[in-house]
């Protein structure tokens, strides 16, 4: 029977490397994904209180491109950058940058981001991105895994943590605006970034050839 973890990924197929290059590769494509990450925050509509960008779907498509580990991977290694002072953040520097930027508005999105990557990466490796349906089914498992904390930060905020911060800690919204300030600003805009995705990788499958055990 196969296992969910011996299905290939894209990269696992387009890049196919052994031994000590697996390193390079892994490294290689590492430091793409978090300049694209990089760069999608920076592609934007300025919306309130988060602003509308392209990293939805650059993150899906590294989960679904790299894998669980190493999607999951590139996008801690961005946030860690992030949470360092770099300006790698949609709204960076202008609005805060490292932790202070983490712990505000965007903070829940940020986390989403990372468990999006990984239940993606994890439905990948099962086979999920080889068909426009099943793929529809992983990127709405990204999406539910994106607004869930992102939904509850922004409506309790740091309330969360007891308020921990000090003055000025973001303290969310409020959970009757929950829908207003969570949800209703991007997820359309999103769910039709991802329409991309769900069309994209199969017909990649189709050209590279199915790899399946």
């Amino acid at each position: 029977m196969t296992t969910m973890s011996a299905r290939p990924v894209l990269t696992d197929v387009i890049w196919a490397a052994e031994g000590s290059q697996v390193w390079i590769k892994r490294a290689a494509l590492l430091v793409a994904g978090v300049i694209a990450l990089w760069v999608s925050a920076k592609v934007q509509i300025a919306t309130v209180p988060v602003p509308v960008t392209l990293q939805m779907l650059v993150v899906m498509v590294i989960g679904a491109a790299y894998g669980p580990r190493l999607g999951a991977a590139t996008v801690a290694s961005y946030l860690f950058l992030g949470i360092q002072g770099l300006p790698v953040f949609a709204g960076t520097p202008e609005k805060g940058i490292g932790l202070a930027y983490v712990l505000g508005p965007t903070g829940g999105y940020l986390l989403g981001f990372l468990i999006a990557a990984y239940l993606v990466g994890v439905l990948a490796r099962a086979g999920w991105d080889r068909s426009p349906i099943t793929m529809a089914g992983a990127m709405a498992v990204g999406i539910v895994a994106v607004y869930v904390p992102g939904v509850v930060w922004l409506s309790s905020g740091f309330g969360l943590l007891g308020g921990l911060g000090g003055e000025g800690a973001f303290m969310g919204f409020g959970w009757e605006n929950w829908y207003a300030y969570g949800v209703k600003t991007f997820i359309w805009v999103d769910a039709l970034k991802l329409v991309i995705a769900v069309v994209a990788f199969p017909v990649i499958w189709r050209l590279v050839g199915d790899a399946r055990a």
